[in-house]
């Protein structure tokens, strides 16, 4: 398969850099309410008050297939797609905030970790593992590249450093579309992906979700919630990126 058909022009990039400008600015202005005793509901409250009324923007998840709040919030060994809820931050929890606003039709989609008062070494340390894991993946990002070798590097970061990542859920193309079809970012060593080269103009997310224990996920009752199978921990982050001629841009870093 071909990716061109997924390229931006030149406006269409401004609209993203907007976009994913704007759902960095979420995560920023939520950092310092992420605290013990507080819950993912007021977290969830705080984000959509503000995406509505300060960027006058839309939260993407809100009512997005069903899913019934305007973040995602997983913790611990939530691997991704989390609900918000009233169950309060612990001491020594780690919560990954998942943000992806629609600013004038156009997605940014990006995701941190934060870590709760005192978190054991192990739980910093795979935090720490998964947010390189994703600049393992980025740092390749070029044109002429396969998205097969993006995938490889991640997967095999995570394993030198004891880990594994989750191949059930992926990155993904972007745009005026929320998942672009047929446009799948994988994080571990799919051969499918070696035909899809890398294009100036391309937008996609690189998000490897790795965890302690096994790869393998389980997905709750709620039909979104996304656990380890191990009820190990799981890390995840995430930018949105654009290829450009010489390399790449973070458009979800500030």
């Amino acid at each position: 398969m071909n990716l061109s058909q997924y390229i931006k022009n030149p406006e269409e990039i401004i609209h993203m850099r907007r976009a994913g400008q704007a759902a960095a600015s979420v995560l920023d202005y939520i950092t310092p309410f992420v605290q013990k005793g507080v819950s993912t509901n007021e977290l969830n409250q705080r984000c959509h008050q503000y995406i509505t009324e300060t960027l006058k923007a839309i939260p993407a998840p809100l009512n997005y297939r069903g899913f019934p709040k305007s973040i995602c919030t997983s913790v611990n060994h939530v691997v991704c797609h989390g609900i918000p809820d009233d169950k309060v931050l612990k001491d020594g929890d780690i919560l990954n905030i998942d943000v992806t606003v629609i600013l004038d039709g156009y997605h940014g989609d990006t995701s941190r970790m934060f870590l709760i008062g005192n978190v054991k070494p192990h739980a910093k340390r795979l935090c720490d593992i998964a947010r390189e894991c994703l600049y393992v993946g980025i740092d390749m990002v070029k044109p002429g590249q396969s998205l097969y070798d993006i995938g490889v590097a991640i997967e095999q970061y995570a394993k030198k450093n004891h880990y594994s990542s989750v191949k059930d859920f992926c990155g993904h193309g972007i745009g005026k579309v929320f998942h672009e079809p047929g446009f799948q970012v994988l994080h571990y060593d799919a051969p499918e992906q070696k035909a899809l080269i890398l294009e100036p103009g391309l937008t996609f997310t690189i998000e490897p979700m790795i965890n302690i224990g096994k790869c393998d996920i389980k997905i709750l009752k709620d039909g979104w919630t996304v656990i380890t199978k191990d009820k190990t921990l799981s890390a995840q982050w995430e930018h949105t990126l654009l290829v450009t001629e010489s390399g790449v841009e973070i458009l979800t870093q500030k």
